[in-house]
C-alpha cells in the first residue's frame, strides 16, 4: 500500500516562517545566546590551559591533513595495541582511520586551512552543535507551531547533553545533531537525495555512528512509513559498523582492534585482549546473562542518566515511542557498556541520543494528520496503538511554565556541574578534600605556562603533560610526557628535543584523582633519571613548571630550585596517601 505524507516543499516552510517572524527572531536569539556562553568559557577554558589531550590529538591530526599527511598522528600511535599493550616505542606516522574512522574532517580543512589552530576546533565545534540547533527548529516546523519549536528548540541548547560534551575537548561527536537531522528533515519532506547524502555523512563520522542510523531505520520499519528504506538504512548501517571495524580499519593501521573494545566490552569476550566488533556481537548473544545485568545494573545511574535527557523536554520523550525506539539503539549501547564515562551525560557519547530524543518528541506533540502511515489506516498497527496516533495535543499555558522551569533547571544543573571542568572556578572541585582553583591564581600560573611555552621553537619536538599538549599539538613530533621517544617514517627511533612538565597542576589535583597521583609520581622519578644521566638540561623552573632540553647543560638556578620542589612534591604525594589509607 502506497504511504501518503503531506508535501510541503521547502519554499513552503520559507513562506510558513515569513508568516512567524516572531519564531524566526527568537531563533536568533537563541542561536547567538548559546553561541556566546559557549565561546567565551570554551575559550576561558582552552586559555587557562583546562583542554587536554584528544584536543591536541584532534588538532595534530588537521594540521597533518593540511601538510597531506592523511589523518597522521604520533599522539595516536600512543593508544595503538602494539604501545599499549607490549610497551613499544609509538610512531610517528600512526594512521589515525585505524582507530576511529573520521573521513568527515575533510569537510571541515578548508575551514582549519584557513586558521590552523587549536581554536579553530574550538569554534567549529560550537558553530556545528549550534548548526543543528537551527535544523531542529526546521525540523519541528515541519509538524508544529512556532511555539512548540521554540520550546524544543530551547531545550536543545539547554540540554545536559548539548552543553556538556560541546565545552569538552574537540570530538568527532559535535557533527552527529547537523548532519541527522537533516537527514531527518529531508525525509520528512521525501528529499531522498539529501536524505542519503546526510547518511553518507553520517556514517563518515566515526565508525559506531550506524547504531543511530540503525535506530531511525528501526523505527522506520516498525512505523511502517517507509518500511523498505528502514529495511536498508539499518542494513546499511550494520555492514558499515562491522566492515569498516573489523577490516578497513586494520588496513590502515595494521594494528589490532584498539584495546578500548575489550575495556568496554570486554565481559562478553573473557579472554580476549582486542575483540572485533563482530565477536562483541557474538559474545552478547551467547552470554545473555551480562546482557541483562548491564542493561538493568546500576539502576540507579541508569535512572539518572535518562532524567537527564529528558528534563530539557519536560520528560515526554519518557512517553514517546518514537523516541524509545529511535533513541533506544544508542542508548542500549551505552548501557551494556561497562565503566563510568559511558553513561557519564557531560561525555561525548551522549550526542548520540539527542537526535532520537529530540525527534520522537517532535512526533509525540506533533498532529496524527501530518503523520505518514498507511492509507487507509486500517486494520490498526501495534505502533499506532502504542503511539496514541489518533490523538491531538495541545500546549496549555501550564504546562509551558512547566516546560520552561525544566529547561531553566538544566541550564542550573549543567552548570553548577561544571561540564569538563569549564566552570571550575565558581565552585570547589572537592570539599573533602579541600580543592578549590581561583581564577587569579588560574590566571597568574597560565602566564608562566604562555612564557614557557613561547620557549619551545615551532617546528621543534617536544613531549609535554596532558593539559600542555593542545598548544603545542600544530607540529610533527609531540607526545605525552614521560615518553621521550618517537619511531619516524624510517624506523628510527627519536629522542624529543624538548620536555615541559606542569607540575603545578599534577600536584594540585592528585589528591583528588588516583591516576594524577600515580603520573605525578611517575613523572618526578622520570626528572630524576633524566637529570642523573644529563642527556636533558633543565633550562628553567617556574611556578613549579619544568622545561628540559635535549643536550645542553642545566641552569644552576633551576637546578637548585628542583631539589626543595621535588621534596615538597613527594611530601604532598605521601600525605595523599596516608589519608586514602585511613579511608
Amino acid at each position: 500500500m502506497a504511504l501518503t505524507s503531506p508535501k510541503k516543499s521547502l519554499s513552503d516552510w520559507s513562506s510558513l516562517n515569513r508568516n512567524h517572524p516572531a519564531g524566526l527572531k527568537w531563533l536568533l536569539i537563541l542561536t547567538a545566546a548559546f553561541c556566546s556562553f559557549m565561546l567565551i568559557f570554551s575559550l576561558h577554558r582552552y586559555y587557562t590551559f583546562y583542554a587536554s589531550y584528544d584536543h591536541g590529538l584532534f588538532n595534530q591530526v588537521f594540521w597533518n591533513n593540511l601538510h597531506g599527511r592523511w589523518f597522521q598522528s604520533s599522539l595516536t600511535g600512543e593508544h595503538s595495541t602494539a604501545v599499549e599493550l607490549n610497551n613499544t616505542i609509538p610512531p610517528v606516522n600512526f594512521n589515525h582511520l585505524g582507530q576511529h574512522f573520521i573521513p568527515d574532517f575533510l569537510l571541515w580543512l578548508p575551514i582549519y586551512a584557513i586558521f590552523p589552530s587549536p581554536v579553530t576546533l574550538i569554534v567549529l565545534q560550537i558553530g556545528l552543535m549550534a548548526a543543528g540547533g537551527v535544523v531542529l527548529y526546521a525540523l519541528a516546523r515541519h509538524y508544529l507551531e512556532p511555539t512548540l519549536s521554540l520550546l524544543i528548540t530551547a531545550g536543545y541548547f539547554g540540554a545536559h547533553a548539548v552543553v556538556g560534551p560541546t565545552f569538552a575537548n574537540f570530538y568527532e561527536h559535535c557533527q552527529i545533531p547537523l548532519f541527522v537531522f537533516i537527514a531527518l528533515l529531508a525525509m520528512e519532506k521525501q528529499r531522498w537525495g539529501l536524505f542519503w547524502l546526510m547518511v553518507a555523512f553520517t556514517l563518515g563520522i566515526r565508525e559506531d555512528t550506524g547504531i543511530i542510523l540503525f535506530g531511525i531505520g528501526l523505527y522506520l520499519v516498525l512505523s511502517r512509513r517507509h518500511p523498505w528504506v528502514g529495511v536498508a538504512l539499518c542494513g546499511i548501517s550494520f555492514a558499515y559498523v562491522a566492515i569498516i571495524t573489523s577490516v578497513v580499519s586494520l588496513h590502515f593501521s595494521g594494528d589490532m582492534p584498539p584495546p578500548y573494545m575489550a575495556g568496554r566490552f570486554g565481559q562478553y569476550v573473557p579472554g580476549n585482549e582486542s575483540p572485533t566488533t563482530l565477536q562483541v556481537l557474538w559474545g552478547m548473544l551467547t552470554h545473555p546473562l551480562e546482557v541483562l545485568k548491564s542493561l538493568f545494573l546500576p539502576f540507579d545511574r541508569r535512572v539518572w542518566y535518562l532524567l537527564g535527557q529528558w528534563l530539557p523536554l519536560a520528560f515526554v520523550p519518557a512517553l514517546s515511542p518514537a523516541s524509545w525506539v529511535i533513541a533506544g539503539v544508542p542508548l542500549l549501547s551505552l548501557f551494556i557498556q561497562s565503566g563510568l564515562s559511558a553513561l557519564m551525560i557531560t561525555l561525548r557519547y551522549s550526542v548520540a541520543v539527542v537526535p532520537g530524543i529530540f525527534y520522537g518528541a517532535i512526533l509525540w506533540w506533533s498532529s496524527p494528520s501530518q503523520r505518514s502511515f498507511p492509507n487507509p489506516p486500517t486494520p490498526r498497527s501495534l505502533w499506532q496503538t502504542l503511539g496514541f496516533t489518533y490523538r491531538t495535543r495541545q500546549l496549555t499555558s501550564t504546562f509551558r511554565r512547566f516546560w520552561i522551569a525544566c529547561i531553566a533547571l538544566s541550564v542550573i544543573l549543567v552548570t553548577l556541574s561544571s561540564p569538563n571542568q569549564a566552570f571550575y572556578f565558581l565552585l570547589p572541585e572537592s570539599f573533602n578534600p579541600w580543592l578549590h582553583i581561583t581564577l587569579p591564581r588560574q590566571w597568574e600560573h597560565s602566564q608562566v605556562l604562555r612564557e614557557t611555552i613561547r620557549m619551545i621553537p615551532a617546528d621543534a619536538s617536544v613531549a609535554a603533560t596532558t593539559h600542555l599538549i593542545p598548544p603545542l599539538s600544530t607540529r610533527r613530533e609531540i607526545i605525552r610526557f614521560p615518553r621521550l621517544q618517537l619511531r619516524d617514517e624510517q624506523g628510527q627511533v627519536k629522542m624529543m628535543e624538548y620536555a615541559v612538565v606542569d607540575l603545578w597542576r599534577l600536584n594540585q589535583y592528585q589528591n583528588l584523582f588516583k591516576p594524577e597521583h600515580q603520573r605525578l609520581s611517575m613523572i618526578i622519578a622520570a626528572i630524576d633519571q633524566i637529570l642523573a644521566q644529563k642527556t636533558y638540561g633543565l633550562l628553567q623552573l617556574r611556578d613549579e613548571v619544568v622545561l628540559l632540553q635535549k643536550g645542553v647543560p642545566s641552569q644552576p638556578a633551576p637546578l637548585a630550585a628542583w631539589i626543595p620542589l621535588r621534596q615538597k612534591l613527594l611530601m604532598s604525594l605521601e600525605k595523599t596517601t596516608l589519608r586514602r589509607r585511613k579511608k
